[in-house]
């Protein structure tokens, strides 16, 4: 950077990267002298932006709270976290017009990567109920996208690595191969189809070509990603989202629940979302639904809130469990205050 004021503009980065940068590292990363910091630094200010002098001997430039936003600084991986996040969350008008603004300013080659990264994302729609997730099942088996026990909030996992997200968006658009090494399983070839995010966490579907299997594998679990020669043609009419969900519904796991509910598929999906339970429409206005678990403890509540008829084909344990919870509530209905 030979300009002053490309160099101006890398000084600011750097204090906004947070902390205390003394006179000396700043001359060397810049590749000035500390007269020439400054003098930079007098630049900032006079552009309103705070940069606040700290004394001492670990001393140096600091960016502080000020009353306007200062011009932000972002790398691309960044901006592509930033853009990413605000394109899976439902921000609203304000989030729509942000990721606007920073599309708008964004270079050729990395708009190019958002838009691989965009095209190959879909997310599920996974209502008001939340996510169950067997514990202890294994990540990438048939078997591990299942329903069960009650999983924590989506706030709770990171976004993905760039390192992981991007390369494999790209290998979904051009339909490439990749290498990927996954969890404690070694590398692998695999066939992307699509990245689904569901309740908060990322996932690759595509097809395992060593065991001629579709695999289901968590981005989080994913350490490198590198792309190989040749292509792959996906499944027609293949959807990610749709596939993933119905892969946590249909999954082996404990207890297979047969169900008939006298209601419509809105109010069930309420209570038991598509990545818990099957629905079949049969006449009458009954809805035969089908789920299976590693626990039966947490559907007799989701049953009584679902308050419609329904119907207990199977299992019979399933029974005992909405008879226990029926005698619990009933008793503590019957119960006076004086008697509590």
């Amino acid at each position: 950077m030979a300009r002053p004021t490309a160099r101006v503009l890398t000084l600011l980065e750097l204090l906004q990267s947070g902390g205390v940068r003394t006179v000396g590292e700043l001359a060397g990363r810049l590749d000035v002298d500390e007269r020439t910091v400054r003098r930079y630094v007098r630049h900032l200010i006079d552009l309103e932006i705070p940069v606040e002098s700290v004394r001492g001997r670990y001393g140096g430039y600091r960016l502080a709270r000020g009353h306007r936003l200062p011009p932000l600084m972002l790398s691309e991986d960044e901006a592509l976290a930033v853009l990413l996040g605000l394109t899976s969350q439902a921000g609203g008008t304000a989030g729509e017009t942000a990721a606007a603004k920073l599309r708008r300013v964004l270079p050729a080659r990395l708009a190019q990567r958002l838009d691989a990264v965009l095209s190959s994302l879909s997310f599920t729609a996974t209502g008001a109920a939340p996510d169950f997730v067997a514990p202890g099942s294994s990540p990438d088996s048939a078997a591990s996208r299942a329903g069960g026990t009650p999983h924590s909030t989506a706030s709770r996992v990171a976004s993905p690595d760039g390192s992981v997200l991007l390369p494999l968006a790209a290998a979904v658009r051009d339909r490439q191969p990749v290498r990927l090494a996954y969890a404690d399983r070694g590398e692998r070839v695999f066939h992307p189809y699509g990245v689904v995010v569901h309740s908060g966490r990322w996932y690759v579907i595509g097809l395992d070509p060593a065991a001629g299997e579709e695999r289901t594998l968590r981005l989080d679990r994913i350490s490198q990603v590198r792309g190989l020669t040749g292509a792959f043609v996906p499944p027609a009419d293949f959807d990610p989202a749709d596939r993933l969900v119905a892969g946590f519904a249909t999954a082996a796991y404990r207890h297979e629940v047969r169900l008939r509910v006298q209601a419509t598929p809105a109010q069930v999906r309420d209570h038991f979302p598509a990545s818990v339970a099957v629905i079949h429409e049969e006449a009458a206005s009954w809805l035969r639904v089908e789920l299976r678990a590693e626990s039966l403890d947490w559907i007799p509540a989701r049953l009584a809130a679902l308050d419609h008829p329904f119907v207990i084909d199977h299992p019979a344990e399933l029974r005992d469990l909405v008879t226990a919870l029926a005698d619990r509530l009933t008793s503590s209905a019957k119960r006076s205050d004086a008697s509590a």
